[in-house]
């Protein structure tokens, strides 16, 4: 078990690692010029670090680019400069901006098989970047690598030196594109959303890296991210963007407990917060989109979605930062900031109970879904070994009730998607049972069910791409639906059904006439849930449905989803490694590693102690947007092992923090009662025991993170 430190308090010092004084920068296209960033000026001292959050399209990314010199060729600077270490970056000549990247800045990219070549194996790429930038001598940088790659906690490191991207998960390429940026040695790193495909507890254990790794060599850090919670976490001050221009900035504390721009505030409002449910905080989206204009508008360019926006005042001249807190130098480009309260809570937040019906809709009872792998070489030819299995489900059981949000919760490889996809047909069982309306669809191939079964069972998808018909129109897809399913089949009819599906997704009518192309990311996955429910189905599976969207599309989507729930008595499959989500969004929670149920009980008490180890330590992963909170903070070591060949005993026990010896190793786990008895728990550890746990989330106050 490893824990993460704290951040380390802000430093002034008078030259800054980093300084960006009055940047503009435009991009050149077929429809104009766009202004991508605005009169950007801040600065960074060595060992601090600084977050930049906002929703894509507000000119993160360019920023970083452009802080780099690292632009495309259709964008230019208009304006300003970038300064590091005093030389400004635009009078550099090429080779010293080569020496420059990746010796004295380094940047880790969104998506790590962007950076990796991958006809070269990892360790040739990790000793060239040592050789190149520090000029030291192939042996010394191969040992470096080696120890670099244990630094940033993969295990196994000569098998990841000899392997080339495509061998290795998601986690390990990111993690070797980080070890690849370190061993540079380099003063300032820039992160690019840089866990946002990533697994909570990988994620955990990037950010606990880069905090130890900034306090070991004094590192700066730029950290971009729509992620509050790990803003919030790993940042000293934090640079709010919005149409290319800082709204706010400040220090961590002071932004997070008291914004002092609408926009932040508006952010912060469409997070869940722990301890907080459907039932008791609604998240509120900020109404609107970011637009993309070939000329930037005078006054504040967050106006057009602001609630508190005065005409004759706010869309007035060029509004200049403020400082709110000469103290803590803490700006905001608002002028009614004085004006606004500070209130993140309103009336309006408060959300209806809602309530779940006592009928059991689908049950689920010792299901297994095993995986045979094809053998080989001779051992495929002459039977040499017992034929292999991946076992991604094992034993599942577990009931839903009508009008109930189930949460199935885990990392990357658990069978969250694998138990879905038996669900829907996609799949066969190997063994066990899924009732649904006095039917078993362990076995009930999609092709074998009627269009009754179909249409009471549908699926929303993590990417609407893959399930929107690029060459037809909105409502031509979601009309096949309805007609299909009998809703309704005059064109008239069909037509106003569409028109009430897209206004019940918040959608407006003109949109069925466009292709999914002319949409942007959640309209589309808006257009996705419409058609799912578009056969008024009894249960709709929900598998990853808002994890690559932005912080306030995300929230406008969760609503969605919950108030489509009630009004539609619709019973909710949700599949997520997002328990911040699950917290809010969900009744049950069911727990799965490797295959196998670990806990499972109401959100109340998975989210309450006793915790299964397992979820013990992906609550203390989860980002939270609130640096008052005192949690306990637990980063899991080692990788998810193999479903072919799990481990014997408890499957968790080779990562487990409260291991207890030989037992664990050697035999299953009980499934323990807790005292309400719906509250059950796979493990060796006695109920009494696990009911002296503490609450990972504690009191506000004291230490960010406690040990």
């Amino acid at each position: 078990m490893s824990l993460v430190l704290d951040r380390e308090p802000t430093r002034t010092i008078p030259a800054p690692l980093i300084a960006v004084e009055d940047l503009s920068v435009t991009y050149s296209g077929r429809h104009g010029v766009v202004p991508a960033v605005a009169r950007v000026s801040l600065a960074l001292a060595p060992g601090q670090s600084l977050g930049v959050v906002g929703e894509s399209g507000c000119g993160k990314s360019t920023l970083a680019l452009a802080i780099m010199a690292y632009l495309a060729e259709n964008a230019e600077i208009t304006s300003g400069r970038v300064r590091f270490k005093g030389s400004d970056m635009a009078s550099m000549s090429p080779e010293e901006l080569r020496q420059v990247r990746g010796g004295g800045m380094a940047m880790v990219f969104q998506e790590p098989g962007a950076a990796l070549n991958p006809s070269m194996r990892i360790v040739d790429q990790l000793v060239e970047a040592a050789v190149y930038h520090r000029e030291i001598d192939e042996g010394t940088a191969r040992r470096e690598a080696g120890e670099m790659l244990r630094d940033v906690g993969l295990p196994d490191v000569e098998r990841i030196l000899g392997s080339y991207p495509h061998q290795l998960s998601g986690g390990q390429q990111q993690r070797a594109v980080i070890a690849m940026a370190l061993l540079g040695h380099p003063s300032l790193l820039l992160l690019d959303e840089p866990t946002t495909n990533l697994d909570v507890t990988v994620e955990a254990s990037v950010v606990e890296l880069i905090g130890h790794l900034r306090r070991r060599h004094g590192t700066g850090l730029i950290y971009i991210s729509h992620n509050l919670g790990l803003i919030a976490q790993v940042c000293d001050r934090v640079a709010v963007m919005y149409a290319g221009e800082i709204v706010e900035e400040g220090p961590i504390d002071a932004v997070f407990a008291a914004p002092k721009h609408p926009y932040t505030a508006g952010l912060l409002r469409c997070i869940p917060q722990p301890h907080t449910d459907k039932t008791e905080r609604k998240l509120r989206p900020i109404r609107g989109q970011v637009d993309q204009l070939l000329t930037r508008l005078p006054g504040c360019g967050f106006a057009a979605r602001c609630d508190h926006a005065v005409a004759g005042r706010c869309d007035q001249g060029e509004l200049p930062l403020v400082d709110v807190d000469a103290g803590a130098r803490h700006l905001s480009r608002c002028i009614r900031w004085m004006e606004i309260a500070d209130a993140t809570e309103t009336p309006d937040d408060q959300a209806d109970a809602g309530g779940v019906r006592d009928e059991v809709l689908l049950t689920v009872r010792d299901l297994d879904k095993f995986y045979p792998v094809e053998e080989s070489g001779l051992a495929s030819l002459f039977g040499g070994r017992p034929r292999r299995v991946v076992k991604a489900n094992q034993r599942l059981s577990f009931r839903v009730r009508r009008g109930q949000t189930l949460a199935i919760v885990g990392e990357s490889g658990c069978g969250k998607s694998t138990f879905a996809k038996v669900l829907m047909g996609l799949e066969q069982a190997t063994a066990g049972s899924i009732e649904l309306a006095g039917l078993d669809l362990a076995t009930l191939a999609v092709d074998k069910r009627d269009s009754v079964l179909l249409r009471s069972l549908q699926i929303v998808f993590q990417n609407p791409d893959e399930t929107l018909n690029p060459c037809y129109s909105i409502g031509t897809q979601i009309g096949r639906v309805i007609r299909k399913f009998g809703i309704a089949r005059a064109r008239g009819q069909v037509q106003q059904e569409i028109k009430r599906l897209l206004a019940l997704t918040r959608l407006p009518a003109t949109l069925a006439a466009r292709r999914p192309h002319q949409l942007s990311g959640g309209q589309k996955q808006r257009v996705a849930i419409a058609r799912a429910f578009a056969g008024r189905p009894s249960t709709v599976v929900a598998d990853e449905p808002v994890s690559s969207l932005d912080v306030s599309v995300r929230a406008a989507i969760i609503e969605l989803l919950v108030d489509l729930q009630t009004s539609e008595g619709t019973t909710l499959l949700m599949i997520s490694h997002d328990l911040g989500l699950v917290r809010y969004m969900a009744d049950r929670v069911v727990v799965m590693y490797l295959g196998q149920i670990m806990e499972s009980g109401t959100t109340a008490e998975v989210f309450a102690p006793p915790y299964h180890p397992y979820t013990e330590a992906l609550l203390s992963a989860v980002p939270v947007a609130d640096p008052a909170l005192r949690r306990r903070r637990i980063v899991l070591e080692g990788e998810i092992p193999s479903a072919m060949a799990p481990p014997s005993g408890c499957p968790f026990h080779t990562r487990c923090h409260r291991k207890l010896g030989a037992a664990c190793e050697t035999q299953k786990p009980p499934e323990q009662r807790m005292a309400d008895g719906s509250h059950r728990i796979t493990c060796h550890i006695p109920a009494a025991e696990l009911a002296q746990m503490g609450d990972i989330f504690g009191k506000p106050g004291g230490r960010r993170d406690d040990t």
